[in-house]
């Protein structure tokens, strides 16, 4: 039994993208712009944006401003927290009721993209937390990632929708059988440590 905190299941993500680019400002913008936000919450300030509503719209959204970012061939690197079950929540049930086809998958769908991404996920509140942990890694395993250890965290390899979809699939896993879940991640493209 899970104890719910608040009136819905909203979730959100709150993260910051780093462009390593003298055209860092045109780059942030454009893959804001590209991107279809009309079925989360939005607001960016001068740290980070937050976005807010269903999962599926929330890692929807998070991975297509990366992915638009990144495909400038520019090193790109985001770094963030998603987040369900916050007991400090605030309402935004508005959001909940859109519907869970994801708005940005068909275009993104050309748009092939190699990164490296690590992450942590903290089941909050659970003495079996990091056996929630494992079973996660191990169903990272039969991803088409590829998976290894790294301290304080879980490495990730591969083809950025896939790291999306294993950090989706691992998130919404773990959401189903715990109140409260926190997921770190920073995720980096085009990085030239890997030429």
């Amino acid at each position: 039994m899970t104890n719910q905190c608040g009136t819905s299941r909203i979730a959100g993500c709150q993260f910051t993208l780093y462009p390593m680019s003298d055209q860092f400002v045109d780059i942030i913008l454009s893959a804001l712009e590209e991107v279809d936000t009309s079925k989360v919450w939005k607001d960016t300030d001068d740290v980070s944006t937050c976005i807010r509503g269903k999962i599926v719209h929330i890692f929807d959204v998070t991975e297509a401003i990366f992915l638009h970012a990144a495909k400038t061939g520019e090193h790109v690197a985001m770094s963030g927290t998603f987040s369900i079950g916050c007991p400090g929540d605030s309402p935004g049930d508005v959001y909940m009721d859109e519907t869970n086809e994801p708005q940005n998958q068909a275009n993104i769908q050309e748009l092939e993209q190699k990164a490296g991404c690590k992450f942590s996920l903290y089941p909050m509140g659970r003495e079996d937390y990091m056996e929630q942990i494992m079973n996660q890694i191990d169903l990272s395993k039969e991803r088409d990632v590829k998976v290894s250890a790294s301290h304080y965290a879980t490495r990730l390899d591969g083809d950025v929708k896939n790291i999306f979809k294993t950090l989706r699939e691992s998130f919404n896993q773990v959401q189903q059988e715990v109140s409260h879940v926190t997921m770190t991640f920073t995720i980096s493209a085009n990085s030239p440590s890997n030429n």
